[in-house]
């Protein structure tokens, strides 16, 4: 029987399979059916955990995320300082991605992310990996007693977050090699 390969875990595999068939087909052509077929189960067998599409969808963004958070929050768990925080976790985003490609292809060429920069204000729908930078930059401004206006606060963590996202940019991209080690990204490329 196909349903026995699940072995109590099908929703996971489901998920798995989705982010899989998003990053070859595209989201536009994800079916609970498609998804079925590939993890080898009935195509009736996903309403069992998903309403439709749309929900697999939001479940797949929902775990990437919490995956992602669980990363970034043990990174910067035990640090000494907001800087050296920020270095655990920019090394942290680049080592995740770089062992889940799929995932940033999945988070960062699919879904909608909100990252808003304005420091003062707080807003509900941010992505919660960024309101965790936030709050670090946030700590590294009052640690070092630094005082910057609201425009050198919101470039200062678009440059942040840039060169980290960026790396993580790189060591996904297929088809480029290079001679880095992205599973362990030297600090000293992050300061």
């Amino acid at each position: 029987m196909a349903d026995m390969y699940h072995h109590g875990n099908l929703r996971q595999a489901l998920i798995d399979a989705g982010i899989k068939l998003i990053n070859e087909n595209g989201e536009e052509n994800l079916s609970l059916r498609k998804v079925a077929a590939e993890c080898g189960v009935s195509h009736a067998a996903p309403y069992a955990h998903f309403s439709g599409k749309d929900e697999l969808i939001a479940a797949i963004k929902d775990t990437v995320t919490d995956r992602f958070m669980e990363e970034l929050e043990s990174a910067i768990e035990g640090t000494s300082s907001a800087d050296e925080g920020l270095i655990a976790m920019g090394r942290a985003y680049i080592v995740f991605f770089s062992n889940n490609p799929d995932y940033f292809v999945f988070l960062f060429g699919k879904q909608q992310i909100n990252a808003h920069m304005k420091m003062n204000k707080e807003y509900k729908n941010d992505y919660p990996p960024f309101l965790l930078l936030r709050r670090m930059y946030k700590k590294h401004l009052e640690e070092n007693g630094l005082e910057k206006d609201e425009e050198e606060q919101e470039i200062d963590l678009i440059k942040i977050w840039s060169i980290v996202h960026g790396m993580a940019s790189i060591a996904c991209m297929r088809g480029v090699k290079t001679s880095f080690d992205w599973s362990d990204p030297d600090p000293r490329l992050l300061v």
